[in-house]
């Protein structure tokens, strides 16, 4: 684990639980994709960086999940370094009691309230085009979280972030994290049609051809949403749907998974009920969803 890997003759990718990438920017200077999910991946990167002599200049965070901007502050007191996040991600990444916060849907008892799901603040700044090195790419890939994005380098190896799962995770743990559907499934699309030298998922293997992985996750999706129009052919609370789901998938419920899954079980409601194939009723001062 936090093995450098050299994908090019400028970009790496650290292996971690959440891929790093790093892009040498000239003989002294690098960038990061992401940092690591705590304090200790914080760390290791340094030492990394120690051991080639290389300063790091900036770290650009494809999106504010506390696995991917953990190492943020660490590396900014150390180092100096900027740090950049796309659009509402930045917020979120300058104030990261707001993921545990969004996801419950109030404020997180001390049960979320951990370096999973809280990262310690940095001092983010709105990555734009205009904020990346020159010869990167800027890729909006939205649907995971609110305003992810990825990075093309300029020796053509993209970094695409939380937008898919390898097919070992979603068979393992069925629902992944969403928080627009729509979004995820255009993203999707979109990643499927993209060409390059390499690309590196996060929580997938590095790869030359994309399409069959982009694939097996639109399939995925659309197969939950199956299941959840299956569960809902009778008028049915929420905890109910959530509950069917969990056992349907052989899922155990803790905290972190209450959270995670329902806040994404919510959004494939939201996304099937936008889309015409759910009903609401209010009945005993209870929201009931029914496929229709």
């Amino acid at each position: 684990m936090y093995e450098l890997i050299q994908a090019t003759d400028k970009t790496y990718y650290i292996q971690s639980p959440a891929k790093i990438g790093l892009v040498k920017l000239n003989e002294e200077e690098v960038c990061l994709i992401d940092s690591g999910n705590d304090k200790d991946a914080g760390r290791k990167v340094r030492q990394l960086l120690d051991k080639n002599g290389w300063k790091l200049k900036a770290i650009y965070n494809t999106h504010s999940n506390a696995d991917h901007i953990g190492g943020n502050k660490y590396l900014q007191v150390q180092t100096g370094c900027k740090v950049y996040a796309p659009g509402i991600e930045c917020a979120f990444t300058k104030y990261p009691i707001l993921e545990p916060a969004f996801l419950y849907g109030g404020y997180p008892c001390r049960d979320l309230r951990h370096k999973f799901l809280l990262a310690q603040e940095s001092d983010a700044e709105p990555l734009t085009a205009e904020s990346l090195p020159e010869g990167f790419e800027l890729i909006e890939l939205p649907g995971h979280f609110f305003d992810m994005a990825g990075f093309r380098t300029p020796d053509d190896v993209v970094f695409l972030a939380d937008c898919l799962s390898s097919m070992e995770t979603l068979d393992k743990y069925q629902i992944g994290f969403i928080y627009d559907v729509a979004a995820y499934l255009e993203t999707l699309e979109k990643v499927k049609k993209l060409k390059a030298r390499m690309f590196i998922p996060a929580h997938a293997e590095a790869t030359e051809d994309i399409s069959g992985l982009a694939q097996y996750n639109i399939d995925k999706v659309h197969e939950i949403a199956e299941h959840i129009m299956e569960i809902c052919h009778d008028l049915i609370c929420f905890e109910d749907i959530l509950q069917k789901l969990f056992t349907g998938y052989g899922l155990a419920m803790n905290f972190e998974q209450y959270v995670l899954v329902g806040s994404t079980v919510r959004s494939y409601l939201s996304w099937l009920r936008d889309s015409g194939r759910m009903d609401v009723e209010f009945a005993d001062n209870r929201l009931l969803w029914k496929a229709i």
